[in-house]
């Protein structure tokens, strides 16, 4: 594979099935990366994700994160400096609780396969 070197744009790349907006980074064949935005009090849409997995890091805001497994469920607070883990099939949904945009980057593994990976699911607001 050859090296990839991608500037963040400053309009969204595109929306995310959970309504944020989305801004692709770099990429490789076993992950890919991208920064998620949603605006001040504005809430996600609960979805789960068929095959990938994914880490995200907070850069900007805060707000309310849900998750819920077979094994667990919990809502943490989200603010700058905050990593989290969404293992695959696990519901989630989060919230912008604040004044500001709330960002994240975030790395999934494999890389997104396109729009038919995530579903909705009910979600906690």
């Amino acid at each position: 594979m050859s090296f990839v070197t991608r500037l963040r744009n400053t309009a969204p790349d595109a929306t995310a099935p959970d309504g944020s907006e989305v801004r692709i980074l770099a990429n490789t064949a076993r992950g890919s990366m991208a920064e998620f935005l949603l605006p001040p009090g504005k809430i996600s849409i609960a979805v789960a994700h068929h095959t990938v997995e994914e880490v995200w890091f907070f850069t900007q805001g805060q707000g309310q994160l849900w998750r819920k497994n077979e094994k667990a469920e919990e809502i943490v607070q989200i603010h700058l400096g905050l990593s989290i883990s969404i293992p695959v099939g696990t519901y989630f949904q989060f919230r912008n609780d604040g004044t500001e945009n709330l960002v994240a980057i975030g790395t999934t593994m494999p890389p997104w396969p396109g729009p038919d990976e995530a579903y909705t699911v009910k979600g906690k607001w």
